[in-house]
């Protein structure tokens, strides 16, 4: 982590790496759970130093910001790939998809009003295979 963090140009210091390592770990987390794993990992770490990381980190392009509709902004360390997201309705969980066809941005708009598109953002909706599971098990 220590590595990525030079080749930024950020100054290793415990917290980011602490915050680098978690968001690694626990792709799509919020800032409260990365705050929680970064506190076991380093013990007293202030919230808003969590969040000063994850701006930096995210600025840095070190790790991404997604910010699902009615869901707290998650993190992950997936990046400069454009890939996209799907969520559960019922849990929340996230997982990545893959662009599955054609060049970044992966969609090609009718219109592009004069913008200059580098990047498309596609959210799926659906229920997870344990949620699924689990209303199949209950309902029958």
């Amino acid at each position: 982590m220590a590595g990525l963090l030079r080749g930024a140009s950020l100054r290793v210091t415990a917290p980011r790496v602490a915050v680098l390592t978690e968001v690694h770990r626990q792709p799509h987390s919020d800032a409260d759970t990365i705050a929680t794993g970064v506190r076991n990992q380093l013990g007293s770490v202030s919230t808003q130093a969590v969040y000063d990381v994850l701006r930096a980190l995210t600025e840095a392009v070190l790790i991404r910001r997604i910010e699902p509709p009615g869901s707290p902004a998650r993190y992950e360390t997936r990046v400069g790939d454009n890939h996209h997201h799907v969520v559960c309705r019922k849990c929340g969980s996230i997982r990545d998809i893959d662009c599955s066809v054609g060049e970044a941005p992966c969609l090609t708009p009718d219109s592009t009003h004069g913008f200059v598109i580098d990047e498309a953002e596609v959210l799926y909706w659906g229920t997870c295979p344990d949620c699924h599971a689990h209303a199949s098990a209950t309902s029958g």
